[in-house]
Formats: structure tokens, sequence, C-alpha cells
């Protein structure tokens, strides 16, 4: 019995993309953590990344194709389920639709030496940064040298007694430098990951299969299972299931809009 080569290459990348993004990330711990925003090396006239994802297509999270203004064939069906007249096409169409998560490039203080990490947000917590830097008294609150540090205060689902857990921040007054170390401001501001790569983008073709194992579970793998952004902080930030996927059934006009949709747009009868 010869070894399978491509499917071990295949858990091996696997392997090594999550703990590529388990080192590159940083999630709020129940209590008070400092954390300090930091221009983001490859947008630095904006530090707020905004990605979209696909949650809830079975147990994976995709990026959406919608992020870089591009063609997504899940999106593309979901416009077409929202279309059909029938409720229930439009409520899966609904949640077929690309969710957005908005990431940050930060500095956890006391852990200067980690260097920069992506943190992961929703509405919620997006809202009252862009409230608080649209303030012209706070100025530019992730300047490296007179910038502002930040409270984030994160309480699990058990302590707030909700379905969610909550996060809360609090930008502080005084204006201090990210570190007085020059050696280790150059390395914070100029050794930083490219968020694609912690995130890869995927082609076409690759949701376009996405799509085709969601509406024909019988197909899709459990092995190498990737992980969605945590959705740490509000109601309102999309929740990433672990729900089966619709039976065979369930699916059948589903995936008869899916051939008709596709079949049509190659050019097929």
């Amino acid at each position: 019995m010869s070894l399978n080569l491509d499917q071990i290459r295949k858990r091996l990348n696997t392997l090594k993309s999550q703990t590529n993004k388990s080192s590159n990330l940083w999630k709020p711990e129940p209590g008070k953590t400092k954390i300090r925003i930091v221009p983001y090396k490859y947008q630095p006239d904006n530090p707020f990344i905004e990605l979209y994802f696909h949650f809830e297509l079975g147990k994976r999270s995709y990026l959406s194709l919608k992020t870089f203004g591009e063609k997504d064939p899940i999106v593309d069906f979901s416009e077409k389920l929202k279309r059909t007249g029938d409720k229930g096409d439009w409520s899966m169409g609904r949640k077929m639709e690309p969710k957005l998560r908005t990431f940050a490039t930060v500095v956890v203080r006391g852990k200067e030496q980690e260097g920069v990490k992506f943190w992961g947000f929703g509405k919620t917590i997006y809202e009252k940064l862009l409230a608080t830097i649209a303030e012209p008294e706070w100025g530019d609150i992730t300047d490296p040298h007179s910038g502002r540090d930040i409270i984030v205060e994160f309480k699990t689902k058990e302590q707030v007694g909700k379905d969610f857990p909550e996060t809360d921040i609090t930008v502080l007054p005084t204006q201090t430098p990210l570190t007085k170390d020059d050696a280790l401001m150059e390395k914070l501001l100029d050794e930083q990951k490219e968020i694609f790569e912690v995130y890869p983008k995927p082609s076409y073709e690759e949701l376009l299969e996405v799509l085709n194992k969601f509406l024909n579970p019988e197909e899709e793998e459990t092995a190498g299972v990737e992980t969605a952004p945590s959705p740490e902080d509000d109601e309102e930030t999309p929740k990433v299931t672990t729900k089966k996927p619709p039976t065979k059934e369930g699916v059948k006009d589903v995936a008869k809009a899916f051939d008709d949709m596709f079949n049509k747009a190659e050019g097929k009868k």
C-alpha cells in the first residue's frame, strides 16, 4: 500500500496555516488588557483592515472575494436565492452572505517583544474606534510617538449571562510613545505580516468548490478544519456555527438553481 503524498502534503499545509494564524492573531482574554493600535505597514493611511468572510458554510469559514471587489460565486448564488420569491430561499441566501470582520494591527503592552498581531473585532468595537478617531481632540491614537493606549475589557458569556460574550474599550487620555527603544520601534513598525499571509485569498474556482460541497454535504471533507475569526465582541458579530449541512432533500431545489445559474453562465443548455 503506497502513501497518499498529496493528502499528507495537504494536511501539513493545513497545520502550518493553523500555526501561522494562532501566532499572528490576538484575542482578548477575560478581564482587562492594555493594547496599542499601530500603523499597518501595508496600509499606512488607514489602521483598519476590512475583510468579508463566509461564516455559515459548514465548520469552516472562507474569505470572500467581495473583500477585493471581485466576483464571488457564493455571493452570486446568495443573491439568486433571495430573488426566487421563496421565504426559505431568501433566509438561506441571507445566511450565505459574506459578513464584515475588521482587523487592526496591535501590540499588547508588556509583551512588546512578541511583535505586532492582528486583532479582529465586530461592528460595535469598530464604531467606537472610528468615533474616537473622528474627534480632532484625540489626535492620531495610532501614532507611534504620541498615540494613546486602549484598555480592552472582555467578559465571557457566562459572566454576562448571555449567549455571547461582550467586549468594551476605553481609550486612555495620556499620550505615550509605543516604546523608547529605537530598535524595538523599528521592529514593531517594519516587521509586520500582511493580513493575506494569515488569511490567503481564495480563487473563484476554490469558492465554487466550497459551494458545491455545501450543497452536496456527503462529499464534504472534515479533516483539517479551519476555524473562522472568533466572534468575540457582541451579538451583531456573525456567529460561527457548527450545524450539520442541510440534507440532500433539503438542498434539492437549491442545487438545481445552482446548476441552472452556472450552466447558464457557461453557455450550456
